[in-house]
């Protein structure tokens, strides 16, 4: 969380009032303070406290949580890892001491002991997951796996610019593996990826051919200007939002207003409102669809309808 988002009762701030109180005077000053500590933010989450808690723990293919399909051929294509990287065929999970928003910590530490459902591929730097709780039918996490700022908001771990520059080529590369699944698994219900197909297909392929489908332009890169877990991750997810997951509205507006920031907006400046997402309110405005701008008030079901809706039109382009 941002720290003026933390309430000053939060602190360890002394009371030497309390020390030789009576009773109802303890209660008289508790109350006294109570009344003056409003915190200058409203603490908010995106994830509810089940979604923390289970973030460590091997679940379903996130997969099925959107679009099933018992073929991956992205986690089957990102299994392949050199000899040293194998899974064993009974991992280990390493959850022990990484509970509720330290859930993350158990894959920086030993992403080995989880097999390609969970974990996408890894190297000294990073570690690319699958979102257990997807707010979209491709979502993925980044984890920067240096000790020194895994633990940082990421305010102040994208401050440092060498490690700034590393997040932003793995994401890259993460973003452009999702392209790839976008593509597969909604490529052959896209006209402009259709018509570069067929074009391909000729014999001879005509000298000019049509663009095709940019799926990367249908990616989003970035991080919760609140986050709800504590290890530094970035998000990499498609735009669509379609997802049994989303089941608030926090879970929708967390990636659809400015408590999303962009990882190309890296470094903030010190007077950039998205540094007090609190205040701003951004998790509780009115739900606008993202592809057209229809707003639907605070009816999530209304707006889950129409983004069904929305989810063919966007295939189809």
């Amino acid at each position: 969380m941002v720290d003026d988002a933390v309430s000053p009762l939060t602190r360890s701030t002394p009371v030497p009032e309390l020390q030789h109180a009576s009773p109802s005077a303890v209660v008289s000053i508790i109350t006294d303070l109570s009344a003056m500590s409003e915190p200058e933010e409203v603490t908010t989450d995106a994830l509810d406290p089940d979604e923390i808690s289970d973030t460590a723990n091997p679940g379903p293919d996130p997969g099925d949580l959107s679009t099933p399909s018992k073929h991956n051929a992205f986690s089957e294509l990102m299994a392949r890892k050199p000899k040293a990287e194998t899974l064993s065929a009974q991992p280990k999970r390493s959850v022990f001491g990484f509970l509720g928003a330290n859930g993350l910590g158990a894959y920086v530490a030993d992403p080995a002991s989880y097999p390609p459902s969970r974990v996408i591929y890894y190297n000294a730097d990073v570690v690319a997951i699958w979102d257990l709780y997807p707010k979209s039918s491709v979502h993925t996490l980044l984890l920067p796996r240096s000790a020194t700022h895994t633990r940082l908001h990421p305010f102040d771990a994208f401050a440092d610019p060498p490690f700034l520059a590393m997040v932003r080529v793995e994401a890259e590369k993460l973003k452009a593996l999702v392209s790839s699944e976008l593509r597969r698994k909604y490529g052959s219900l896209s006209a402009q990826a259709r018509a570069r197909d067929v074009a391909l297909e000729r014999e001879p392929p005509p000298d000019v051919l049509p663009v095709g489908r940019d799926w990367s332009a249908s990616v989003k890169v970035g991080i919760h200007a609140s986050p709800s877990m504590a290890n530094l991750h970035v998000h990499v997810l498609s735009v669509d939002r379609v997802s049994r997951c989303v089941r608030k509205m926090p879970h929708y507006n967390s990636f659809a207003t400015p408590f999303f920031v962009p990882l190309a907006d890296f470094p903030l400046a010190e007077d950039d409102v998205r540094r007090h997402p609190g205040r701003e309110g951004y998790l509780h405005r009115d739900l606008v669809c993202w592809r057209c701008g229809a707003s639907f008030g605070r009816k999530l079901a209304a707006l889950k309808d129409h983004l069904e809706e929305e989810f063919v039109a966007w295939q189809s382009e």
